[in-house]
């Protein structure tokens, strides 16, 4: 539940990111300037609306999942807790955005080095030695986002911002956060519906018992740390793509692109080598059930496929966020989602000799036509732009 919200304001937020990008990149300082304002007002109205759902639709959602009846009580304290900080969530990622459509994506790595640190060591006192299981869990991530956001919010008034940008441009701009939201929407929607996908696995996977669902549960763990890669590589790209289409510079946006699936591949090869052979070992860091390491590990079998081949297709959607394309974006992570990675999951979850690597192998295959989604939008889209140049 948490990982959908946090994906949805990951989404939007990048179409601050974007737009910001283009912005710098065209060199239009004060539209840049209004794009910042805009978009924190914007969002510190989103904040609110999100928390007050979030805490009156927890109990029935966490029913809606088939939450196993052990760990219901405190899925339900966790998810209370995250909301009351949903504010610190979205503060870290509209700073994060700014500062990577700004072109500054050390900054962001700072600050999310700190919360970490914070955060377990938060875990350690809240969990291990006060016990306070799942609550103390969330609360400890909870002060770990508010650390970070305090830390941005010092850099800023340390350093300053490359742009004249002061408290008077905090204004509800309405044409620059409609554009960040035409842009930002279709990429935290496809991306909260890819999420909501996967919330759907989870429910299949949970009526199979508490191995299964919490085998997945460690699985997903370790997956996530291991998707943060091609993911930096995403993000990463659209701010430079951004920059570059603004300052009318298409080829090298294109160029960036091919470098950094180079550069995501070579860091696949290396993870897809862990979770396949040395999953078990990757598993047990966060548990100590045998029958919970076993199952982990065959999950993270199926997902060290869909590591490699998520390197070129997390590159293929940051290129396009970059270029404005979102609308596209969103349509192919809708195919692979609802129409391969559900139907398969279901599927593999209902033939005999069921196991989790099974089902694990439907993110592959939804990748995979994702891959090929892209690669021949990206090939029109080359081929537009070829008849542009030469009708010039």
């Amino acid at each position: 539940m948490m990982q959908l919200v946090t994906t949805l304001f990951t989404g939007l937020a990048m179409g601050t990111t974007i737009i910001l990008g283009q912005m710098i990149g065209g060199g239009k300082k004060k539209e840049s300037e209004d794009v910042i304002g805009g978009s924190i007002c914007f969002f510190l109205v989103l904040a609110v609306i999100v928390t007050v759902l979030m805490l009156i639709v927890t109990v029935p959602f966490a029913h809606l999942m088939q939450t196993p009846q052990e760990a219901f009580s405190q899925t339900i304290y966790y998810v209370r807790i995250c909301s009351g900080g949903i504010i610190f969530i979205v503060a870290y990622n509209v700073l994060g955005s700014i500062f990577r459509g700004l072109g500054d994506s050390k900054t962001p790595l700072l600050t999310v080095a700190i919360a970490c640190v914070c955060n377990i060591v938060g875990d350690l006192l809240f969990v291990a030695v006060l016990g306070m299981r799942a609550s103390g869990a969330a609360i400890a991530t909870i002060m770990a986002q508010a650390i970070s956001v305090f830390i941005c919010v010092w850099l800023i008034k340390r350093k300053g911002l490359p742009l004249p940008f002061g408290i008077q441009n905090i204004r509800f701009h309405r044409n620059e956060i409609a554009k960040v939201f035409k842009t930002g929407a279709p990429i935290a929607l496809q991306d909260s519906l890819v999420v909501l996908s996967f919330l759907v696995i989870n429910s299949i996977v949970n009526g199979l018992g508490v191995i299964f669902s919490a085998g997945v549960g460690v699985a997903e763990k370790v997956c996530a740390f291991i998707m943060l890669v091609p993911m930096s590589f995403s993000q990463s790209l659209s701010a430079f793509v951004a920059q570059n289409v603004g300052a009318g510079n298409p080829a090298r946006a294109r160029k960036s692109m091919e470098c950094a699936m180079g550069m995501s591949i070579v860091a696949g090869v290396i993870l897809a080598y862990m979770a396949y052979f040395h999953g078990d070992v990757l598993g047990a860091i966060f548990t100590k059930d045998p029958e919970v390491i076993l199952a982990s590990a065959d999950y993270m079998k199926a997902y060290a496929i869909d590591t490699l081949m998520v390197s070129f297709l997390f590159c293929f959607v940051g290129y396009f966020n970059g270029c404005g394309y979102t609308l596209f974006v969103m349509i192919q992570g809708l195919v692979g989602a609802f129409l391969v990675r559900i139907p398969i999951s279901w599927f593999m979850s209902r033939v005999p000799d069921m196991n989790l690597f099974k089902i694990g192998l439907a993110t592959s295959a939804s990748t995979v036509v994702q891959i090929i989604l892209c690669a021949a939008w990206f090939v029109l889209t080359l081929k537009k732009h070829g008849e542009a140049v030469r009708s010039e």
